[in-house]
């Protein structure tokens, strides 16, 4: 447990690890704090953005948008290694996630699956948004990697943590895949930090991979027939929302909907999905197929039973 460390000194953390510092503007006075407090801090936390440029990438994180206002992040760190702080402060980066994860991370000990989404995440990480298309696909550079290295190393090192505070958004949230791609080996990352960090700090035991999240085709089917005509927003199949943070990473969902609840918005983002396939008519409906579900999985990470 700390408070978060001044903005100075988050600046000189960074530039004193050896990384190339851009100021955006008014970054320290730029944050969501009007909607709750920010920390107390337990860790660091690392996202791939689903965006293509540094120019683009920076003022999607900086500014945020219609849904989703920004900051996104603390820091963006662009493919060419440099870190663009566009915020400090409440971020919208982290969600709700895992009480569980969260008492691992604050005890420094491996991490359980992810499998709730109750805490405000929020308040308790740092965050770095990474320049990355998330298709699994786009590379990572060495030089990219080594500044993700060096930028929780810095948050590390000013709070007295080891590497088993920083994490990855799918560490946290259910649903998520953030970051992936090739180039980016998580363990390799952690074994570096604790190496930087110096020989106080035992390197991080290895981590399980994380169980793929299975989504029943026919609860799913279920919960978008009967949700939407249901009052108010109840949950009535947890899948709901593994198939609503893919929905929100394709750009069809706003993130305020993802929210466990097949109400119709969700309804006419999958119908944007299926479209996206190339179906039309009734095959466009918004009520999930195998074939279009399974396309959903394979890109975002979980895998379809019926």
């Amino acid at each position: 447990m700390a408070d978060p460390m001044p903005a100075p000194a988050f600046l000189a953390a960074l530039e004193a690890e050896g990384l190339i510092v851009v100021q955006e503007g008014a970054w320290p006075t730029r944050n969501r704090d009007h909607k709750g407090p920010w920390g107390p801090v337990h860790g660091v936390m690392v996202h791939h953005s689903v965006t293509r440029g540094t120019a683009a990438t920076v003022r999607i994180c900086r500014d945020g948008h219609s849904d989703l206002p920004g900051p996104l992040c603390h820091g963006v760190i662009a493919k060419d290694g440099r870190v663009h702080l566009v915020g400090y402060g409440r971020a919208n980066h982290a969600g709700l996630g895992d009480p569980d994860v969260l008492a691992a991370v604050i005890a420094e000990r491996p991490l359980p699956p992810d499998n709730e989404a109750s805490t405000d995440g929020n308040r308790h990480f740092y965050g770095f948004e990474c320049e990355n298309l998330g298709d699994g696909q786009d590379p990572w550079p060495g030089v990219q990697v080594e500044a993700i290295v060096r930028a929780a190393t810095a948050v590390c090192r000013h709070h007295g943590w080891d590497a088993r505070s920083v994490i990855r958004h799918l560490d946290w949230q259910p649903g998520k895949v953030d970051p992936r791609g090739p180039g980016l080996d998580w363990a390799d990352i952690e074994r570096r930090i604790a190496k930087r960090l110096g020989a106080k700090t035992p390197a991080p035991a290895p981590r399980p991979v994380p169980a793929r999240p299975v989504v029943d085709l026919s609860e799913l089917v279920k919960a978008a027939r009967s949700n939407p005509g249901l009052r108010g927003t109840p949950v009535t199949y947890a899948g709901v929302r593994t198939v609503e943070a893919a929905l929100v990473d394709e750009g069809l969902l706003a993130k305020r909907y993802s929210d466990g609840h097949f109400g119709t918005t969700t309804v006419t983002a999958y119908a944007a999905w299926q479209r996206r396939l190339g179906y039309t008519g009734k095959a466009a409906d918004g009520i999930p197929g195998r074939a279009s579900l399974d396309r959903l999985g394979d890109r975002h990470g979980f895998a379809v039973t019926s």
